[in-house]
């Protein structure tokens, strides 16, 4: 089994990002080994579905100790994005390895991107209701299941949705819910997720091992380091940006001109420098009476 050093390192540094972030790494990994490595899409979409298996164990852990799984909102997800996503690893096989059903699934993949970045980036921008503790908390089953078919089967066709398509329709749903129990809750339900997207891998034959073994061996000890040392302001700071490479990312595989990219880029830019100092934190009255009560001031 070969293992490529370069994909080791770019690995490493995906992991990082996912792991300071909190970000799902299908927006990233695919993009990076298609673009960068050469490699085809559909070994690229298996490949990082078997990674993000072996990565998101760690990020449930803490959020379970911390208590912000909904239990309810997960077996619902499940239950429509678990077979959802082996149908979607299965679409992907009818495509074919030709030049052309590569193609085609690039081009479906440039769509998921573009469709994942736009959730993300409207994520950032449009601030989160505040929770009402007198609102009582409604199971919307037939909402939840519906999220779930949509963002697996998009997951099992082209690893992209968990982390960004799903929590956006997710917050749509559940607006006073805090962030932190919204990923929490998305990244638990992910796991049976990418099992099955993984299993269809299997069955179906995407595989590429040496791929597969160089992505987990760089990105699994980075993810440690990443969520280890991440922080509230320097996550909310990169996440848009990441956000905005995936843009550009998924424009490329659709076949958008370069000028036009440029374009987009300038402007993705610009959306998003106003966007952060639009929803920068304001400290609340507390802290401000807290900092007028320290000696000196």
């Amino acid at each position: 089994m070969h293992i490529d050093p370069l994909l080791v390192l770019a690995s490493a540094l995906v992991g990082f990002l996912v792991g300071l972030t909190g970000m799902g790494g299908g927006a990233l990994m695919t993009p990076m080994l298609v673009l960068l490595f050469g490699v085809t899409p559909s070994a690229a979409i298996s490949s990082d579905l078997i990674a993000a298996f072996f990565m998101k164990p760690l990020g449930v852990a803490i959020h379970w100790r911390r208590g912000t799984v909904q239990g309810d909102i997960v077996k619902f997800l499940c239950l429509g994005s678990v077979p959802a996503a082996f149908i979607g690893t299965w679409v992907m096989h009818l495509g074919g390895h030709s030049p052309s059903g590569e193609r085609r699934l690039q081009v479906v993949l440039g769509v998921a991107l573009v469709l994942g970045a736009g959730a993300m980036i409207a994520r950032f921008l449009i601030p989160q209701r505040a929770s009402k503790a007198t609102s009582p908390f409604v199971l919307r089953r037939a909402a939840i299941v519906a999220i779930g078919v949509g963002g697996g089967f998009m997951v099992g066709l082209t690893s992209v949705g968990a982390g960004s398509l799903i929590l956006v329709l997710l917050t749509l749903v559940y607006p006073t819910l805090r962030s932190d129990q919204l990923v929490g809750t998305d990244l638990a339900q992910s796991i049976p997720l990418t099992l099955a997207a993984t299993l269809g891998t299997f069955v179906f034959g995407h595989v590429q091992f040496s791929l597969t073994a160089s992505i987990i061996l760089g990105s699994i000890p980075a993810v440690v380091i990443g969520a280890l040392l991440s922080a509230r302001e320097v996550s909310r700071v990169i996440r848009p940006f990441i956000a905005g490479v995936t843009l550009l990312s998924g424009l490329k595989y659709v076949g958008v001109p370069l000028m036009a990219l440029g374009a987009v880029a300038v402007v993705t830019f610009v959306v998003l420098t106003v966007g952060a100092v639009r929803t920068r934190p304001t400290p609340s009255p507390e802290v401000f009476e807290v900092l007028e009560s320290v000696p000196g001031r």
